[in-house]
């Protein structure tokens, strides 16, 4: 780029890299027609007259006069830049935007959803469950969210997991994904909602029982067909149905076959869920009238557990001990009031203690295994693997052993929430494998988790900073409020180099 300046018996033409002048009179020794001189030769040639009065003072200027100097090399005219929120409407705040946001991106992932069961190629539909399932745990949120999904569950969520659910047809992979899909939608639509269990429920019934199927769509399927009755449903007979398919899951023979471990593992995770939602007395109790048998559903698979904390699959000894501490703490809790001592001794004492029970035996024998795994060791295990058992048979421990409740803190953007029961601790990391990272915006917006957890949303929303979303779009170097800044950083950095050369380009009039 080229400029001229006309000064008085000169023009001085300049580019990028040098300053040029075109003096009107012949120069010695440059024969040129046009009399086109480098700046340094022109000084060089006709130095610069300075008066009589002239001082060293006179020669300094400030840096504002220079920044006025080169304001011509400022291609924005040197006017500030606008930041992203002043050139935004001051009254729409930034939660309203990124539900916003989510509402839109949302919508589009649904109507691509739509041309699922249509599809021919089995990993686009994989591809577009996946993307559903993002969006049903990120994307619908707050009560416009539960209301798009709602108004979608029949004609384009169902249809697409009903077809990717298909045996024979239908990949592993695409399976897996449909019961993610139908696992998350349960949670966004909330309670009093047996028409969307009994849409679901042979389906994924149908799926968990197929022996031939593959061992993690199998586990999807159990895990989904549980979340639905855990929040959506309402009839307790289905919940008793679910209670007595796992407890058949995760025994070590189902249908003449030997089950997976990890089968086993979910099943009993998924017990524990649905058994918080029935009485003490049914998980720990005995002599129960209506029961056969007379005991608890926990009491009567003591036996069962007892046996997985002896397997070498540590998932299944996990899920087994968070098993044995929930009927534990039902036990305990058995005949107590909220208003009595929760002191430790107290609690052994009481009528929910095993003590003179027939089970006295058999959970001595579990606490002392317990005891053993949370300080087990050895080269048979990882070092991260035995880390992680280790912190959970502790937490079993205090509870089976020592009789203390559990302390579970949940910190989020909105602040923390305290757990102090088994109970709400099973349903916390059930909901988080469920939702995986849209278990915050969840947490933060979905009436029936803040219901589930004793949570105020008002409070959880009422924290000034940034979702992961609003940070990406406003805090990422991908953002236009980054690139402003470095278009302002650039043009900061030319005025500086171009006062730093300023010497070079001035004829000695201008000082």
């Amino acid at each position: 780029m080229i400029k001229v300046f006309e000064k008085k018996h000169q023009i001085r033409i300049t580019n990028m890299h040098k300053s040029f002048v075109c003096s009107p009179h012949p120069v010695p020794n440059h024969p040129t027609s046009l009399h086109l001189l480098d700046s340094s030769t022109y000084t060089q040639i006709h130095p610069p007259q300075l008066s009589e009065s002239y001082t060293v003072a006179d020669s300094v200027t400030t840096a504002r006069d220079l920044d006025e100097d080169f304001a011509e090399f400022d291609e924005f005219g040197g006017e500030p830049l606008t930041s992203v929120e002043e050139e935004g409407d001051e009254h729409v705040s930034r939660a309203a935007l990124s539900a916003a946001a989510r509402e839109s991106k949302l919508l589009d992932v649904l109507s691509v959803a739509a041309t699922i069961p249509t599809e021919k190629r089995s990993a686009k539909r994989e591809s577009y469950l996946r993307s559903l399932f993002k969006a049903i745990s990120q994307y619908a949120t707050g009560a416009e969210g539960q209301e798009t999904v709602l108004s979608k569950v029949d004609d384009v969520i169902l249809p697409a997991c009903v077809a990717g659910l298909r045996s024979g047809v239908a990949a592993p992979a695409e399976q897996y994904a449909s019961c993610r899909v139908l696992e998350a939608t349960a949670v966004v639509l909330g309670g009093d909602m047996d028409e969307y269990v009994e849409a679901i429920t042979d389906l994924l019934t149908k799926a968990i029982k197929a022996t031939g199927r593959a061992g993690q769509v199998r586990v999807a399927a159990i895990r989904a067909l549980s979340m639905a009755l855990f929040v959506c449903g309402t009839d307790m007979m289905a919940t008793n149905s679910c209670l007595d398919l796992c407890e058949a899951v995760c025994a070590p023979k189902f249908r003449g076959e030997d089950v997976d471990p990890h089968l086993r593992a979910a099943a009993l995770d998924c017990w524990a869920l649905l058994s918080t939602t029935v009485a003490d007395a049914y998980i720990a109790g005995d002599d129960i009238e209506g029961i056969d048998g007379g005991n608890g559903r926990g009491v009567f698979i003591l036996p069962l557990l007892q046996q997985c904390l002896d397997h070498s699959n540590v998932e299944l000894r996990s899920a087994a001990g968070e098993c044995v501490a929930l009927i534990h703490e039902a036990r305990l809790n058995m005949g107590i009031d909220d208003e009595e001592g929760g002191n430790a001794t107290e609690r052994r004492y009481r009528s929910g203690s095993w003590d003179g029970s027939e089970w006295e035996v058999l959970m001595d024998e579990v606490k002392q295994r317990i005891a053993e795994l949370s300080v087990e060791s050895g080269y048979r295990l990882s070092k991260k693997a035995k880390k992680q058992q280790k912190a959970e048979f502790r937490e079993y421990m205090a509870t089976i052993v020592d009789d203390e409740s559990p302390n579970h803190t949940v910190a989020f953007r909105g602040g923390t929430l305290v757990l102090s029961s088994w109970r709400e601790i099973i349903q916390l990391n059930y909901m988080r494998h469920a939702l995986q990272a849209g278990f915050q915006v969840q947490l933060m917006t979905n009436a029936t988790l803040q219901a589930i957890f004793g949570a105020d949303g008002s409070i959880l929303n009422a924290s000034s900073g940034m979702s992961q979303l609003e940070k990406r779009l406003a805090m990422s170097k991908t953002s236009e409020a980054s690139k402003a800044a470095d278009k302002h950083m650039t043009r900061q950095r030319r005025t500086r180099q171009n006062i730093k050369n300023h010497f070079l380009t001035c004829d000695g009039e201008d000082i």
